[in-house]
Order: C-alpha cells, then sequence, then structure tokens
C-alpha cells in the first residue's frame, strides 16, 4: 500500500499488486475525502478477500460509497458483485457495458446500483468537490473512461501508460521504462490517431501524475509530460498491421 497523496481530508491510496502466480499485475485506487469514498476497478476474485479487508480500515463510517469500472475486463469488473453484496455502493461503468457486466454474476439485488456513465461522460460530487469520468473511447475498450481528480492532481488511466514486468512501483527512469509499455501498448492500443486525441484532452487537465491500473505510476510533471510526448508519436494497432487480408491457417 502506498499513499499517493494527501492533503486535509482528502487520500490517494494505492494498492500495488495483491495477485500473483498466472494473473496479470493489476492496481487498485481508492480515494478518500471526507464522508466519501471511491474504489477504481477493484479487481477478480483472487484478491476481493484481501483487498476489501485492507481498503475497510482506511474507510469513513458507511464503508465504500462509489465503485468505478474502467472498462469490462475481469481484472476490473470480476469481483463486482462481491462488493456490491457487502456495501451500499454505486457502481458506475460506461453505458455500453450495462448488459455485460451482469455476466459476471451481479445479483438481481443489487444489479440496479450498477448505474451507466454516459459516453460523454461525467462529474460526480465528491467530498470538497467533484471527480470527473473523462471519456477514453477505445484506449483499449470501446467504452472506456478515466478519472480526474482535481484535488490530487491525478490522472487515472485505466491500460493508458500500463507496463508489465516493471520492477518498480514508481517511474524513475522515462527511457528505461519505455520497453515495459512499448509492446502491450502497440497490441492493445488501436492507432496513432485516438492516442493523439487522448493526448491533446490529457494536455487540458492540470496533472501531476498518471495512475495506471497495472505496473509503475507516473509522478511529477516532467515524467507525466514525457509519457504524453511518447503516446503522441507512438503507433500502435492497425498503424502497424499489413496491407491485405488477413492470413488463413493451411
Amino acid at each position: 500500500m502506498l499513499t499517493l497523496f494527501e492533503h486535509g481530508s482528502h487520500k490517494n491510496i494505492l494498492w500495488h499488486d495483491l495477485g500473483g502466480g498466472e494473473m496479470v499485475q493489476a492496481n487498485q485506487h481508492v480515494i478518500i475525502d471526507g464522508e466519501d469514498s471511491i474504489i477504481l476497478d477493484p479487481g477478480g476474485h483472487k484478491i476481493y478477500s484481501q483487498l476489501f479487508g485492507d481498503v475497510s480500515t482506511h474507510l469513513p463510517p458507511g464503508g465504500i460509497r462509489y465503485i468505478f469500472l474502467s472498462h469490462q475486463d475481469p481484472d476490473i469488473v470480476a469481483a463486482i458483485n462481491g462488493w456490491l453484496m457487502v456495501s451500499e455502493a454505486t457502481a458506475f461503468a460506461s453505458s455500453l457495458w450495462m448488459r455485460f457486466i451482469p455476466h459476471f454474476g451481479v445479483d438481481e439485488l443489487v444489479v440496479e446500483r450498477l448505474k451507466p456513465i454516459p459516453d460523454e461522460g461525467m462529474s460526480l460530487p465528491f467530498g470538497a468537490g467533484h471527480l470527473k469520468f473523462v471519456p477514453a473511447p477505445f484506449l483499449h475498450s470501446a467504452g472506456n473512461f478515466h478519472v480526474y481528480d482535481p484535488a490530487s492532481k491525478i490522472l487515472y488511466t485505466g491500460d493508458l501508460g500500463a507496463s508489465i514486468g516493471a520492477e518498480t512501483m514508481m517511474v524513475e527512469d522515462f527511457d528505461a521504462h519505455v520497453p515495459s509499455m512499448k509492446g502491450f501498448h502497440q497490441r492493445y492500443m488501436p492507432s496513432n490517431a485516438i492516442l493523439r486525441r487522448f493526448v491533446q484532452t490529457a494536455r487540458a487537465l492540470d496533472i501531476e501524475c498518471i495512475a495506471p491500473q497495472h505496473g509503475a505510476i507516473f509522478k511529477g510533471r516532467e515524467l507525466v509530460g514525457a509519457l504524453l510526448d511518447w503516446l503522441e508519436t507512438l503507433e500502435a494497432g492497425v498503424d502497424l498491421m499489413p496491407d491485405g487480408p488477413f492470413a488463413i491457417p493451411g
């Protein structure tokens, strides 16, 4: 566990790796401000019990109030029924996934607390201010959102900025960190065109930290800027595919 930001009643906490074995490494993030609390991308069944116990020791009375699901992947959503059953939390996800997420076993008693985020995003009253659910479609999911927290100036980017096999919780040397990101982004992100749209959006925000759901965190404006510059020119997905039809196996 690592506190990324704390000022007054506002706190941003990171759990870096509760998994293991064959599971992809995943970060879980919690934001608390006064009586409000939200967990971002809470993850799957294997980490649910430990994460629930750890998170509960930091929450205000009443427990977790909100849950945010950046997209529909199992490392994001698989344990959502457990979180909803043990709390009164409201969960938010893209409107595109409202009919798909119940396939993870969401009980009919709690499914009405799963709420859609419209394509244009939304602002959620939170503590003394608001959290912003920022549209990030196709990065890497058709229905995908990031969370911007103006109080801490942290942008939570889900799979964007993710790294595989990073040896530290915090990026220290950007150039040395690139190899742990490059292959993932080239395969999971669809194109440079959509990456440039993200960079334009991010540069309109006041960001001091970018916190992905996998791998190391980019803390400080210099590292945030380096990541945005790298993404702006990165070829990915269809940019790298040869012309012509797909190969048909023999």
